[in-house]
């Protein structure tokens, strides 16, 4: 079956009847902000947010996140609910008030200063304090318990979102087993040794078997969890059915590689107006009548900027012929920057730029052009489409979701996308110009075989990627992972 959003609701709807469906993230789908004198609904950067808000679409039910935006209380009812998406509403989204220091300790603490840098090869020193784990096991409570009274008394799935939950699958299982409970990790899974680092770590294990099922984005990652249990806690590790039973209670382990609105992307870039915006933006002097390429990410040690400027840097080393020939756009906004790590990156990430530019910029020229914030997807859109070459060059990322959406935007089959080895999509997009970011000087002349690759060769490697991406949107990973949750409660899509 080719999976779209007509065919996915149909089913879903048919099967999930009366019980109830709760999703579960730190991050909200939609923030509400002031702007002078009045408020206005805005979505966040975030890729996990925009698939996940499409999947609600389709199955209904609620959605409970922490209520981020300043003028988020203002909007909701009694219950801190308000209906979404504004322009056509059809699920609940209840929100989740965190004080300052709950977010200090929860999220930028433990979430971000010990767990991801454990999870990505970005060889950034984790920190652990006692203070940040007790906030996030205060906080995963608290969710805990907001998720209890939305269920009420009613059967239902519980659909946990990545790394800040670790704990919350087992309360809930603990208070109320009969309900089904899924969590998908959105970032790898480290190997049992580096996981060992983790002061909490058995906590954590035992937290997430609450779980009846447990997704990753790639079965690497599956058998990194796997072993990392198996050298751990006390539990049977089913390795041929890739399974945990703990405490005579079963979690079976998956991989599902997320994707993007495949169609929905494509017939945005095939809009007119695309066309009339990439004319706007190539009047800019430092782009006009040059090369170009682009790089969209959030400002964070793991998405390999440093090491992209660097390969840039060498590309123009050794092949001066393309100075004031190509141009290389960095887009995406500050990420995390109460956070000294982020805030020290941020500046390397600065000051490199600046380097490189008063070293070969001249006239209207400049080889690197930084543009710090946000940019919606219709933004990002007009800027795929103009690009000859989109760099993706994670250090370690558990899929990467730019490098799907710049090749959904290519209905001309045009374009290169230079792809980073140690991204989930490597192993999909296997026609992408795949590269080790660590490895400049081969980073570098990929960017010229990139510039220099004939027609036909882009077409074919496009075209390729362009089937994959269509075949596993974000409506087949959503049937296959609602497939399994089902067949632990409900019949089998």
């Amino acid at each position: 079956m080719a999976w779209d959003k007509d065919n996915l609701k149909k089913i879903v709807k048919a099967k999930i009847g009366s019980y109830k469906f709760i999703i579960v993230s730190n991050r909200e789908p939609y923030i509400h902000r002031f702007f002078e004198d009045e408020i206005r609904c805005v979505t966040p950067v975030s890729g996990m947010a925009l698939v996940l808000n499409i999947v609600m679409q389709i199955c209904g039910g609620i959605w409970v996140a922490h209520g981020s935006g300043e003028a988020d209380k203002d909007v909701v009812d009694f219950n801190d609910h308000i209906q979404v998406p504004p322009e056509n509403p059809n699920y609940t989204l209840r929100r989740v008030w965190l004080t300052k220091e709950e977010m200090n300790g929860y999220y930028f603490g433990f979430a971000n200063e010990g767990l991801w840098p454990i999870c990505h090869n970005a060889y950034t020193r984790p920190i652990f304090r006692k203070s940040d784990w007790d906030m996030y096991r205060k906080v995963n409570e608290k969710f805990a318990k907001i998720i209890l009274e939305e269920m009420d008394d009613n059967e239902g799935f519980v659909f946990i979102q990545d790394y800040h939950f670790t704990l919350l699958s087992k309360i809930l299982k603990d208070k109320r087993p009969d309900i089904t409970v899924a969590q998908f990790w959105h970032i790898p899974w480290p190997n049992e040794e580096t996981f060992r680092i983790c002061p909490w770590g058995d906590e954590i294990l035992e937290g997430l078997l609450g779980n009846d099922l447990l997704g990753f984005h790639i079965r690497h990652h599956c058998q990194n969890f796997l072993d990392t249990v198996d050298h751990s806690i006390e539990a049977k590790v089913d390795w041929e059915k890739s399974s945990i039973t703990h405490n005579e209670k079963e979690t079976l382990i998956r991989p599902f590689p997320i994707s993007v609105d495949f169609k929905k992307i494509e017939n945005m870039s095939r809009q007119a107006e695309v066309e009339e915006n990439i004319k706007r933006i190539k009047k800019d002097r430092r782009l006009k009548n040059r090369l170009i390429g682009i790089g969209v990410d959030r400002i964070d040690y793991t998405k390999g900027i440093l090491e992209r400027f660097k390969a840039i840097d060498r590309f123009f080393e050794k092949y001066p012929q393309y100075l004031g020939r190509f141009s290389f756009l960095q887009l995406g906004p500050l990420s995390r920057i109460h956070l000294q790590q982020y805030k020290n990156y941020n500046d390397e990430v600065y000051h490199l730029m600046v380097e490189i530019n008063e070293k070969y910029q001249f006239k209207d020229w400049q080889p690197i052009i930084l543009r710090k914030t946000y940019f919606s997807q219709e933004d990002l859109i007009n800027y795929y489409r103009l690009a000859d070459i989109c760099i993706v060059s994670s250090l370690h990322d558990g899929m990467n979701l730019v490098a799907k959406e710049f090749v959904a935007s290519r209905w001309d089959n045009d374009g290169v996308l230079i792809l980073s080895r140690f991204t989930g999509s490597a192993r999909e997009l296997e026609t992408a110009l795949l590269i080790n970011p660590f490895a400049t000087d081969q980073f570098a002349d990929t960017i010229k075989e990139a510039l220099e690759m004939d027609e036909e060769e882009k077409k074919k490697r496009m075209q390729r990627m362009r089937e994959i991406v269509e075949e596993n949107n974000i409506y087949r990973w959503t049937a296959k992972i609602l497939s399994e949750i089902f067949k632990l409660g409900l019949e089998e899509i």
